[in-house]
């Protein structure tokens, strides 16, 4: 599908930036290239070695900060190298001015977990799974013939850790589930095989376990494919909609610095996070007061509730098994962008440490939001209203079944949003019809349910509120009983708490109390007396329900709570640990134990925001967009509504439709 669809205005942008001039600019292609070169000279590495990171080292904070335009910078890669030869996993830091190697360690996987999957090896999985003559034979004595096993489908997942077992021990693993398909292009999720698992080690090439329940779930046939010509013919009542903007777009980039509506920050991107807000701040009267110096999403986990063996073992960590930004979309191949476009062009390496351009993986543009501010005074007729805007900075991933959107909204009142939505095809069990699944999931077809599952999202906001020292503080109401101070029985209590160490900052949301965080700079107040704040406002879905000492509770610890807050520290920098792949368990639960002060200080603020999710018909064959995310709104940051200097204004274009609307709009937007 080209690219014109994805905008109905035709001054789209995309650019690719070629020379680095900022400190926290993203590798360039020549520096990826030179980066890769390095390594391979300098360590000897052969054919068989394999880059699943190799990324911008970003800087110390103090040298990101003492920055000014037009000084030398230092540039860093930091890459890690896998060879698929014997499994040798090292890490490297490379000196791009110096154009040397300056670190290089081996670690040991069983210790630190597997580097993430790389690309090759889905295909590898499928290749290994499908030549198994053990797998085959299963296949067939499901009905199967060897025919129809060239076009199953194998669905690779990460292998998980379920303890030390020794028969696994230094092994690079992966789990391969079936799918039946008529035809190649059908949607294999239509027709789960039940019962049969492939666990495959990469690097010796082949299946080292068969894990067959031998039931005779039938395999369902109906299909349900999505494509366009599978679909018939389309509702013919949907009117075109155009999003135009006739005089061009309010914001402006110069490389990766963006300025939109007294907003700056600064567009990042690594292979594991995707989209990346550096040093966003407000020009709040001509100063620009820093809010949050990097805001990023570090990983996300999904954990089934399902005890068959097709399922028990799911959780995947789709940020550090797989990467996010590895697998983000080509935005000019669908339709996900609408107005007036622009795109970055994000500079990446395959997993053989070859540059290439990822086109249009990062999208941004302006959207209407509706009102804003609005007030119709009747005594004095004086009637004045304002339309919000918001800029919208997003990416989507595809993670095997799931596609997810991250969306970064900013909004002209100081609102800052981040929004996922979580689309894509639910992994599906058979079933025979007429029964109900044993464990509880969600019947989609007669002969399909999908098991329950919960999605979980790590926000790691590093805060900057006016300074560097910043605190947490926690906000929780209850009623005030009837009596002295409380005459009338209408009062209520606000008790607020101060955060003070990194054990009491880890929390849970309390709808029945109101319970909110806010990040305050304690040091400077405002006109009020206040401290300049900015309130998390969370939504109140539940935590990690699996046993907390369970395998999956320990491996996504971060679930267990919706915030937790900790004093920066560079290396630590994901919610799950550098490596969760194959991983007992990392993360914050492991930093926080340390019990460290984040009061008054340079601190991070992590927040666990997801979806629990109970599959319906609804969801199938391709599951409409379910939204989860969180707000940062102004709590005493500003002296009054900041957005009180937008200019009246109407839309010439709007017109009434229907009996009695007269098509022609009044000067009703501003007095």
């Amino acid at each position: 599908m080209s690219e014109t669809c994805c905008a109905s205005n035709p001054t789209t942008a995309s650019a690719t930036i070629t020379t680095p001039v900022h400190p926290l600019d993203p590798l360039t292609l020549e520096e990826l290239a030179l980066a890769a070169a390095i390594l391979k000279e300098t360590q000897q590495l052969g054919d068989s070695c394999r880059f699943p990171y190799l990324q911008l080292e970003e800087p110390p904070k103090a040298e990101v900060l003492a920055f000014k335009a037009d000084q030398p910078f230092s540039r860093r890669a930091f890459a890690t190298v896998l060879d698929k030869s014997n499994g040798a996993m090292f890490e490297a830091m490379i000196d791009l001015v110096a154009k040397e190697v300056t670190d290089w360690q081996q670690l040991d996987p069983d210790v630190t977990g597997q580097a993430p999957i790389m690309v090759e090896e889905f295909f590898t999985c499928v290749d290994i799974v499908q030549h198994d003559a053990g797998w085959r034979a299963a296949v067939k004595r499901r009905g199967l013939t060897d025919a129809d096993i060239e076009n199953i489908q194998i669905d690779p997942w990460s292998f998980g850790y379920f303890g030390d077992d020794p028969k696994y021990k230094g092994k690079r693993l992966m789990r391969g589930v079936a799918f039946y398909r008529d035809k190649f292009t059908d949607n294999g999720y239509a027709h789960p095989i039940e019962g049969l698992v492939a666990i495959i080690d990469l690097n010796e090439g082949k299946v080292i376990e068969l894990l067959d329940d031998g039931r005779d779930t039938p395999i369902p046939k109906t299909k349900r494919n999505y494509d366009t010509p599978s679909l018939g013919e389309p509702r013919s009542d949907v009117k075109p909609l155009h999003i135009v903007q006739p005089e061009g777009v309010s914001f402006s980039v110069d490389g990766w610095k963006v300025s939109w509506q007294n907003w700056q920050f600064r567009v990042g991107f690594t292979p594991r996070e995707g989209l990346v807000l550096n040093q966003l701040g407000y020009n709040d009267k001509g100063q620009v007061r820093p809010i949050i110096y990097r805001a990023s999403v570090t990983d996300m986990a999904v954990p089934y509730s399902d005890t068959a063996l097709n399922h028990y073992w799911k959780c995947a960590f789709d940020g550090g098994e797989y990467g996010l930004g590895r697998l983000a979309n080509q935005l000019e191949l669908g339709c996900d962008c609408l107005g007036a476009i622009h795109y970055f062009d994000i500079p990446a390496v395959d997993d053989k440490g070859e540059p290439f351009t990822m086109k249009n993986a990062v999208c941004m543009h302006e959207e209407d939001y509706g009102t804003l501010w609005k007030h119709y005074e009747f005594r004095t007729d004086v009637f004045e209203v304002r339309r919000s805007r918001r800029l919208v900075i997003s990416f989507f991933c595809t993670v095997g079944n799931y596609d997810y959107g991250f969306y970064w909204y900013l909004y002209q009142d100081g609102t800052i949003e981040m929004e996922t939505k979580l689309t894509g095809i639910i992994q599906t069990a058979g079933m025979v019809p007429g029964t109900k699944p044993e464990c509880g999931g969600g019947i989609v077809t007669p002969e399909i349910y999908g098991p329950s599952h919960q999605h979980f999202f790590n926000a790691r906001l590093h805060m900057m509120l006016d300074g560097e020292q910043n605190s947490v503080l926690e906000t929780n109401f209850s009623p005030k009983p009837t009596g002295e101070g409380n005459p009338w029985g209408n009062a209520f209590n606000t008790e607020v708490t101060t955060l003070a160490s990194e054990q009491q900052a880890a929390r849970e949301a309390n709808g029945q109390s109101g319970r909110f965080w806010k990040v305050i700079n304690p040091n400077k107040t405002n006109a009020v007396g206040n401290h300049p704040g900015y309130k998390l406002m969370a939504e109140h879905n539940p935590v990690m329900l699996a046993q907390a000492d369970s395998y999956i509770g320990q491996r996504a610890g971060f679930a267990a709570n919706h915030v937790w807050v900790t004093p920066y520290d560079p290396a630590e920098r994901y919610g799950t640990g550098n490596y969760p792949n194959q991983n007992k368990g990392d993360g914050l639960p492991l930093y926080t134990q340390q019990d460290r002060n984040v009061e008054n200080t340079d601190l991070v603020l992590w927040h666990t925001y997801g979806h629990t999710h109970i599959c319906k018909p609804e969801d199938f064959p391709v599951m409409p967009v379910e939204y989860v995310g969180f707000k940062l709104k102004p709590n005493n940051f500003f002296d009054a509504n900041p957005a009180m200097d937008l200019p009246a204004g109407k839309d010439h274009r709007s017109v009434g439709v229907g009996d009695g609307v007269s098509d022609e709009s009044s000067d009703c937007c501003g007095s």
